[in-house]
């Protein structure tokens, strides 16, 4: 299993590994583990080792090694790597001419050190919750192989799950990101609306659009943030304090994100809340709404981006990718006007609500990953279908365009489902836009108190 990111890059500012030997491991283990999980679309080999060489001979010659110095990660198949067509999960664009240069946050990456070894499975377009592919196939839950990983970023949470990878960049449109990282039982970050640039990456619908990390750990994720923004974090220990000595005022979303709760799910936000020593309790205000505003900008603009492809080449796309983007291209511009409309007032009501708090807590989704086989949900003590329902949570939230992170809790067992021990469960920490900071802090203190967190995989 490969070591988290921190971990790494000491080891190579120490000198105790070489790149070339971290890189050439991780390359090897992915080919000989990725056998079932297929979370990984292409192994980036000759790139990925030209690279390790070249940063030995660099540090060799004592250069100073960067804060992501020998770190391999893998990217969602919708970033641009030089060389490579970028295939946004589609043979659509089997015969895009390739790259010509790399996403801008690879570069950012790559100048902190760190080396792109893979691209990683999707839903076709991030057009799903998933990662069922009709073209490079299902990507499995790596808790449990007959559950889903989520998606549309289920390569790349569920690599980083397994510990192929130590960090990985997935998107999120509705719940991309935190969706997986829910299921997958692993961080994973939301930025503020237009915090990072979406230079070199496939878009899904402009007005919702980021980008963001996966990791195994809190720390591990602020440092890949702070490359991602260019930024140097202050230091952890300064956050931790004003964290512990309560000046954060945190709130539990209620209502809407309140009900259809797995009871171990409900238990591990009380523990939080209980840690906290706060009871407070705030509802956002037409949630359902915020929801099918989302849906509808979604589709819309996820429609008229591939329709002109969907006139000339329809046949390329999965039958079911097709269907709902030719819907959203036949919506009148009307309800799509006014769900832009109603976006507005929607993020001034949660900045209402940020005026008297810091925090927002929330479910990522309902309860554990469903089955493959039967993927189905219970809401209001009916079944409906998962893959339509899973971003619940999250798609509200998606709305408002401020920062969020997915954070797995605990392994809980109350004896609720027998059919899913252990699997992972996950809470959305909600903050004003641009606060990112804010969020990482919290999640690194609640971490440090067990409250949050949990092992990785045990994938073979």
């Amino acid at each position: 299993m490969t070591a988290g990111v921190q971990a790494l890059a000491d080891s190579v500012r120490a000198g105790k590994a070489r790149v070339s030997d971290i890189i050439r491991t991780t390359v090897e283990d992915i080919t000989r583990r990725d056998n079932g999980l297929n979370a990984v679309t292409n192994v980036l080999a000759t790139r990925a080792m030209n690279a390790a060489k070249a940063q030995d001979a660099y540090l060799d010659a004592g250069g100073t090694p960067g804060p992501l110095a020998g770190v391999p990660f893998g990217v969602k198949d919708l970033f641009d790597l030089e060389g490579m067509t970028t295939t946004a999960g589609s043979m659509a664009l089997a015969d895009t001419p390739p790259a010509t240069q790399d996403a801008l946050v690879i570069t950012r990456l790559i100048r902190a050190g760190a080396i792109p070894v893979a691209t990683l499975n999707m839903d076709e377009f991030a057009y799903g919750f998933v990662t069922e592919n009709a073209h490079y196939g299902r990507t499995a839950n790596p808790h449990d192989p007959a559950r889903l990983a989520g998606g549309s970023s289920g390569g790349s949470a569920a690599s980083v799950a397994a510990g192929l990878l130590p960090f990985s960049l997935g998107s999120d449109t509705n719940g991309s990101i935190r969706v997986p990282a829910s299921l997958c039982g692993v961080w994973g970050l939301r930025p503020t609306y237009g915090r990072l640039p979406l230079d070199g990456v496939y878009p899904f619908a402009a007005s919702l659009d980021t980008i963001g990390p996966f990791t195994r750990n809190a720390a591990d994720l602020r440092l890949v943030f702070s490359a991602l923004t260019s930024e140097t974090p202050p230091s952890v220990a300064e956050t931790v304090v004003d964290s512990q000595t309560g000046t954060l005022r945190v709130a539990r979303l209620g209502g809407w994100f309140a009900k259809n709760l797995a009871p171990e799910l409900e238990l591990g936000i009380t523990r939080i809340m209980n840690h906290l020593g706060t009871r407070h309790v705030v509802e956002l205000p037409e949630v359902e709404r915020a929801r099918a505003a989302a849906f509808l900008m979604t589709a819309a603009e996820g429609g008229n981006l591939h329709l002109p492809r969907l006139r000339t080449n329809p046949q390329a796309y999965d039958p079911a990718t097709r269907d709902r983007l030719l819907a959203g291209a036949l919506l009148q511009a009307g309800p799509v006007i006014q769900a832009h409309r109603f976006r507005t007032w929607f993020r001034e009501a949660i900045q209402a609500i940020f005026n008297k708090h810091d925090i927002l807590i929330a479910p990522a989704t309902p309860g554990p990953a469903p089955l493959q086989a039967n993927p189905i949900l219970t809401l209001d003590g009916r079944p409906v279908p998962a893959r339509a329902n899973m971003g619940l949570f999250t798609q509200p939230i998606s709305l408002a365009g401020v920062p969020v992170l997915s954070a797995p809790l605990p392994p809980v067992r109350t004896g609720h489902d027998a059919t899913a021990p252990d699997m992972p469960l996950g809470i959305q920490l909600i903050a004003a836009p641009g606060q990112e900071e804010r969020l990482l802090s919290l999640g690194i203190m609640l971490e440090k108190a067990g409250l949050l967190g949990r092992p990785a995989a045990q994938w073979p």
